[in-house]
């Protein structure tokens, strides 16, 4: 069936409709440039209710296996692609894409110009738009458009209730505060020996504190950080009592805490192809990132923190560090590690944080 995908400043990008009439949607429309991992972004919830496009030119080649889901079910608003591969071939293959699409009630456009449209949003900025088939009123289109972007979609994400996952002996115990968390994270605490506790992002600090664990995690996520407001407030309240650690808008969520400012990028970082300087160490890693909003650098000035990395696309701060708590965060994924395995490794400050404060 054909389809078009209607950006809030009117124009129009058409297509093929995959899943019929029913499979409309509104929401942000975003772009990823990997060359892979379709599943782990249909399945990363910091994708929550953004329509995302795929600029690779093919994409399901692969098929799709339940290995590779990042949580519990797709919060994603809907899929623009080019190319729709309905005949994959891989030994780990469970279901084709447009299978998994169905499962997931995904809506999905394809058979779409993805360049012509990245480079839209490139130019003028992220901004909604609605999938719909060619069919669809007028009148169906502007009461879609006049839909509000829908604020604190971490709330839709998080766990709705505690759980834990072991690990062996002698292991040390973080607490995770969940605003949208990927397996991939977990599975990397958990290689490195860490009990976790994965908690409600509502969770308050001393509810954490009452776990006595020895390092608090802070997730990936969705949305802006400051539709959060009590979240930071309890964040806060953890600066000086553990050892912490954030990643994307667990990253931002602390800075906010530590008195820093964010504000929303032109299209944000989305990709497993983003290079990240190392101002510590003057490495360049290639990093995966999902992100709309950033640190403001100035609003750092005067404050106890460190800018340790940055993005050498623009400049924005990557990661940061406290000058005298054992705090650290990153705006990337260092668990994805797309290109060297270097940022795997900041996960180990993490640890020795903890070990230390165990030790104190």
């Amino acid at each position: 069936m054909k389809g078009k995908l209607i950006l809030q400043d009117g124009t129009t990008f058409r297509g093929q409709l995959f899943g019929g009439s029913n499979a409309t949607t509104e929401g942000e429309v975003v772009f990823n440039t990997g060359m892979t991992g379709y599943q782990e972004i249909l399945t990363d919830p910091s994708y929550c209710r953004q329509i995302v496009t795929l600029t690779y030119p093919i994409v399901g080649n692969y098929g799709t296996a339940k290995q590779f889901n990042q949580s519990r079910k797709s919060f994603v608003g809907g899929l623009v692609v080019g190319e729709l591969c309905d005949k994959p071939s891989s030994s780990s293959m469970e279901k084709t894409l447009p299978e998994f699409l169905t499962a997931e009630k995904i809506p999905c456009l394809y058979d779409v110009d993805t360049r012509a449209l990245t480079r839209k949003i490139r130019s003028v900025g992220t901004m909604k738009g609605v999938i719909v088939s060619e069919y669809t009123s007028q009148s169906t289109i502007d009461e879609m458009m006049a839909l509000p972007v829908r604020k604190n979609v971490v709330e839709m994400v998080t766990t709705p209730v505690s759980y834990t996952l072991d690990a062996g002996k002698n292991s040390l115990y973080v607490v995770t505060m969940d605003f949208g968390i990927k397996r991939n994270i977990l599975d990397a605490l958990r290689k490195l020996n860490c009990r976790v506790t994965v908690v409600p992002a509502k969770t308050s600090a001393e509810e954490i504190l009452a776990l006595n664990p020895d390092g608090i995690f802070l997730s990936n996520g969705p949305g802006d950080p400051k539709d959060v407001p009590t979240v930071i407030a309890e964040v806060k309240k953890l600066l000086d009592k553990r050892p912490l650690f954030g990643i994307c808008l667990g990253h931002q969520i602390l800075a906010l805490a530590m008195g820093a400012n964010t504000y929303k990028l032109k299209f944000g970082h989305r990709g497993c192809n983003q290079p990240v300087k190392n101002l510590l160490n003057g490495k360049v890693a290639i990093t995966a990132q999902n992100h709309g909003y950033a640190v403001d650098a100035a609003s750092l000035k005067g404050l106890p923190i460190q800018v340790t990395h940055v993005s050498l696309n623009d400049g924005t701060v990557e990661g940061v560090r406290h000058t005298s708590l054992p705090i650290t965060s990153v705006q990337y994924h260092p668990e994805a590690a797309p290109g060297p395995n270097d940022s795997v490794r900041l996960f180990d400050e993490f640890i020795e944080h903890m070990r230390n404060f165990k030790g104190a």
